[in-house]
Formats: structure tokens, C-alpha cells, sequence
């Protein structure tokens, strides 16, 4: 197994990207999932590391990465030591960064035997869900897509951040984490962003123009997300595939720090179906 972890992308006038990649080097042309985290999330939270290795076992090449406003530096890419980074965060700054690391992507496994670069799959949690259909719909590299308990609507969420008239005035709102206490901020840019990109960002319209095929995994116990967004998800696309997972939460059942050296049983099933859906 190749792993290769907390490789830097720099960019020209912008932050730059950490990525982690997970392949095989005894199997030929593997198809490519790009996973995409979601909000207050890394790409090194809980299990994912785990999530990844036991993908990549089955012949699939792995790529997780941090979007570049999401609260981590290239020297502590856990947790969140750059607030002001991530206040700064946008829908409109992720789908840029997915943007680059799908062209690093396609670029660096150009001549690698083991990796096929034509054979791009997304994966998104949660918002990164939202994300991952809104470049699927646009993005003729995707092949496939896959959603882990993803959100179906940004504009809810955004409105209802906190009141617009105290945020407009202030300037910022914060959120608290209840896992690391931080008081995390959200600068009126975010509301600002989204007013200007509205239709760029409607993950319905996004969602009834997917012409790959969209697996769509949910949690019948998530209180984060409701199951009921996955309903709708696949209600505007009836040719998606929906699975719920029995008694799984936002996160199928791991946590953060994830000591186990084995997925939970949810987690277990999500892996087995993403497997089974991009080698199909």
C-alpha cells in the first residue's frame, strides 16, 4: 500500500491545499475517489484514515484533502488553529479548491500505471455532500458520485446562521464547538457570497441535472442532518441509489480522536457500499 500523507499543494495567490493519497502498487488502472469533508471537518478526523486505507485495499485509489479555509494550517492540519481563516470560508471558495485538486489529480497520475485519471469518483460528507453534487453536475471528469449523510440545501443553512441584520451589523457570528469549546467565526462574506453565487450553488437544480450515477448513504439516526434530506436528494433524482444505514449517526458511529484499528459496524457497511458502487 502507497500512502503518501500531508502532501502541499501551493497555489498561485491562494492558500494552499494539504492532501493525503491511499493506493494500491499491485493493481492497475484503479479508479480515483476524492473525498471531500464536510462542515468543521479535516481530512484527518476520527476514522477516516481508516475509511480510506480499507478503500484503497479493495483497488481504489484514495485522495482526502483539506479545503483551504477550513480552519488548519499546513503545520496542524487537525483541529482549528487559523479561526480567522475559516470565518473567512465560503461555498464558493470549496468548489475552487475541489476545482484544484481535481486538476492535481488528473496531472500527477498522467503516466502512473497503477491509477486511472480518467475514472473520477467524489465523495462528500455532509456540506462537503452539497459540494461534491454541485461540481458533479457541472464537471465532465466526475464519473461517478457518492454522498455520505449529505445536506440538500445551502440556502437554509445560510439564512439561518444567525439573525441578518444583527450579522450584517456586527460583522461576524460565531458558532460554538462543543467538541473543541472554540468560539468559531463566521464573517458576513459567507452570506454575502452566497446572495451572489444563489444559483451557482442550488444543489436541487444541481441534483436534477446529474448525469452520473449518485449513491446517496444516510443514517437513520442522524441529528445533524436529517434522513429526510436524503429522501429529498434522491426524490429530485429517481435514479439514484439511496441507502439508509440502521442505527447510524452524522458520523456512522466513530468519533474523533478515532483509536480503534477497526471501522464501527456502520462505518463498516458505508465502506463496503462505496467499494461496491465504484468498481461497479
Amino acid at each position: 500500500m502507497q500512502i503518501d500523507k500531508n502532501f502541499v499543494l501551493h497555489r498561485t495567490n491562494k492558500k494552499p491545499i494539504l492532501l493525503d493519497t491511499f493506493y494500491s502498487e499491485k493493481i492497475s488502472n484503479q479508479p480515483i475517489i476524492i473525498f471531500c469533508h464536510g462542515y468543521k471537518g479535516f481530512k484527518d478526523w476520527g476514522a477516516w484514515n481508516l475509511m480510506a486505507k480499507s478503500i484503497a485495499e479493495a483497488g481504489i485509489c484514495v485522495i482526502k484533502f483539506n479545503f483551504s479555509h477550513n480552519g488548519g494550517t499546513m503545520e496542524n492540519p487537525i483541529d482549528f488553529p487559523d479561526l480567522e481563516a475559516f470565518g473567512n470560508n465560503n461555498y464558493s471558495l470549496e468548489l475552487d479548491d475541489l476545482n484544484d485538486v481535481i486538476n492535481w489529480v488528473t496531472k500527477t497520475f498522467e503516466d502512473n500505471p497503477f491509477v486511472d485519471r480518467n475514472n473520477l469518483v467524489l465523495i462528500g460528507h455532509s456540506r462537503g455532500g452539497g459540494i461534491t453534487i454541485l461540481k458533479s453536475s457541472k464537471d465532465e471528469r466526475i464519473k461517478k458520485l457518492i454522498t455520505l449523510a449529505s445536506v440538500c440545501d445551502f440556502a437554509k443553512r445560510t439564512s439561518t446562521i444567525g439573525n441578518l441584520e444583527e450579522w450584517k451589523e456586527h460583522g461576524v457570528k460565531y458558532v460554538l464547538n462543543g467538541r473543541t469549546k472554540q468560539k468559531m467565526p463566521h464573517y458576513y462574506q459567507f452570506y454575502e457570497d452566497f446572495k451572489a453565487n444563489k444559483k451557482l450553488l442550488d444543489i436541487e437544480a444541481a441534483e436534477k441535472q446529474l448525469q452520473v450515477p449518485h449513491l446517496i448513504i444516510h443514517g437513520n439516526n442522524d441529528t445533524s442532518v436529517s434522513i429526510d434530506e436524503a429522501y429529498t436528494l434522491h426524490k429530485w433524482n429517481p435514479n439514484s441509489q439511496l441507502e439508509i444505514i440502521e442505527a447510524a449517526d452524522h458520523v456512522f458511529n466513530v468519533k474523533h480522536p478515532w483509536e480503534k484499528n477497526f471501522l464501527s459496524i456502520e462505518l463498516q457497511k458505508v465502506v463496503d457500499l462505496v467499494i461496491a458502487f465504484t468498481l461497479r
